[in-house]
């Protein structure tokens, strides 16, 4: 069996747990898994904590003056890899779990010293191919999706938030992966778009249209061009692309709405380590370029939190919190970083990190010692800087149906973007990134941390 069909449910009932899925290897499949989900607006997170040798879903309240957990455990223990958990804007907790090629879904709510159980419905995707996992939680954070792939095809499913249940509200004659919200009220959503052959573009579905597929990322016609993350604020997006090095793919960033090419750090090339955005500061209106962006960077000796904008030349780097959910966080509109973890000591606890800009303060008067990247990555690589990277083409937004299109069909530029600031700015003698995964929590980073 390769389609996902749907199986209504009604009622309330208990959790179970059970979470023996098939043993295909791909099931839930993600690269760079983060150890927390936390909701568009901060105000909740979900888990799976352990207690013990079992694993039971965990609620985080993080809108308040101090954060703290709310354990929801069903009868049976819950299954790492195979279960998945996202909070709602109502601080209900969706759980997704697997039984031989059928997923089930329920809204967990604590009730007293007990946890209640609201079942939502089941989808069957069975077949050797076939996938299915939560997308990111929707910006307005009382509808939740599920992307499904089957063969050749793949489903779009409104989980809640809908009036019977799951049900299909799109569907996308190719093979899809990834996830990201282009805007604020959940109608645009990006996924990398994969034909028999390749090679993977990003495209963005118009929810609001039924589905309606229009194309988004395109550097080259035999690139692999897959979207990350993007601000809706600032229209800032992190792309990963094969482009500027065929068979090697690299971070790059562009601009919803302009016209202006693809750019590729150097900084962000990082020898024998993975670099994977997780968050964008949101705020800065029209100014994507002053976006501060959260990187988790994983290498032989750990992972840390790097932290670079576009208008600087360098990643900084950071030691994490002791217990961090690795690749979890948000940035407020401020600019204070905030990474959840949570140790023997501390269940629920949240560090605190403000970055200013390099030009505002001082690199040593840095609350965490930066590490520094390799020479060879000290700088940015111009867009326009060999014969490959001459073929660099902008986003193509003047097809898709975003924000700030003319009449005409072409994209405006919002604003011209500054040009990085000067790569000869002096910087300290840092510490080697793999020496960060050895000290203490983030020094004099303030850290709220309840029961």
């Amino acid at each position: 069996m390769t389609a996902c069909a749907f199986m209504t449910a009604t009622g309330n009932t208990t959790a179970t747990g059970n979470t023996t899925a098939t043993a295909t290897g791909k099931e839930n499949e993600r690269a760079a898994r983060p150890g927390c989900v936390i909701t568009a607006d901060g105000s909740y997170a979900a888990r799976l904590a352990l207690g013990g040798e079992s694993w039971y879903p965990e609620r985080w309240t993080l809108g308040g003056p101090e954060p703290y957990a709310v354990p929801l455990p069903g009868h049976q223990p819950e299954e790492p890899g195979r279960t998945e958990v996202q909070p709602m804007a109502d601080g209900r907790v969706l759980i997704h779990r697997v039984t031989d090629g059928r997923h089930t879904f329920s809204l967990l709510y604590p009730t007293g010293p007990g946890t209640g159980e609201l079942a939502l419905g089941t989808v069957e995707c069975a077949g050797e191919e076939s996938l299915l996992r939560l997308l990111p939680p929707a910006p307005t954070g009382d509808r939740a999706y599920a992307l499904a792939v089957a063969g050749d095809t793949t489903t779009v499913w409104l989980l809640t938030g809908g009036e019977h249940g799951p049900a299909p509200v799109a569907r996308v004659p190719a093979r899809c992966s990834g996830g990201v919200w282009l805007d604020r009220t959940g109608r645009l959503l990006a996924l990398d778009r994969t034909p028999r052959g390749g090679p993977t573009k990003s495209v963005v579905l118009d929810l609001a249209r039924g589905g309606e597929v229009s194309p988004l990322l395109e550097i080259t016609e035999e690139s692999d061009d897959r979207l990350l993350l993007a601000d809706p604020d600032s229209g800032l997006v992190l792309i990963r692309s094969d482009a500027p090095s065929p068979g090697q793919a690299r971070l790059g960033w562009g601009v919803l709405g302009s016209t202006l090419p693809v750019r590729f750090p150097a900084c962000l090339r990082l020898d024998s380590c993975s670099v994977t955005p997780f968050a964008i500061q949101p705020g800065q209106t029209l100014t994507p370029e002053s976006c501060a962006v959260a990187l988790r960077i994983d290498g032989a000796a750990g992972h840390w939190v790097g932290v670079w904008r576009p208008s600087e030349r360098r990643v900084q780097h950071f030691p994490p919190p002791r217990g961090w959910l690795a690749g979890a966080g948000l940035w407020t509109r401020e600019g204070e970083l905030r990474l959840p973890f949570a140790t023997d000591t501390v269940r629920c606890g949240i560090a605190r990190l403000v970055v200013p800009p390099r030009a505002a303060v001082p690199a040593p008067t840095l609350t965490a010692t930066p590490a520094s990247t390799p020479a060879s990555t000290s700088a940015e690589e111009p867009a326009e800087r060999s014969d490959a990277d001459s073929a660099v083409r902008p986003v193509p937004l003047q097809q898709a149906p975003l924000l700030g299109r003319t009449t005409s069909g072409t994209a405006r530029v919002r604003r011209p973007l500054k040009e990085p600031a000067d790569a000869a700015a002096a910087s300290p003698e840092p510490t080697s990134p793999a020496d960060l995964v050895k000290h203490a929590p983030i020094a004099n980073a303030p850290v709220m941390a309840v029961r």
